[in-house]
């Protein structure tokens, strides 16, 4: 589970619905190479197993607001970069 976030920091949430876990955690260790972003995974929420749905609910990425105009290009490059391998990212609320 995620922590509360503090009202100094922002945080998104994504999930592509065919991602495999693997991948899924590749996305989280390339975004925790930019420094002051921290991520990890959300487990999946379904009732019912589907082997084309992703193992993983999805990735949130969290960082300090006043870091954002330096982080935000890098992140949205990274899930750019496996949106168009994968498919694209759904924003989900939190």
């Amino acid at each position: 589970m995620t922590e509360p976030v503090p009202p100094q920091q922002v945080e998104y949430r994504f999930h592509s619905p065919r991602l495999p876990l693997a991948v899924y955690r590749e996305v989280a260790a390339h975004l925790r190479q930019i420094n002051g972003v921290n991520t990890g995974l959300l487990p999946q929420t379904s009732k019912e197993f589907d082997y084309l749905q992703s193992q993983v609910g999805g990735v949130w990425i969290r960082y300090d607001a006043d870091a954002a105009a330096r982080c935000q290009p890098q992140v949205e490059a990274i899930l750019t970069y496996y949106g168009e391998r994968y498919g694209q990212w759904e924003t989900l609320s939190k």
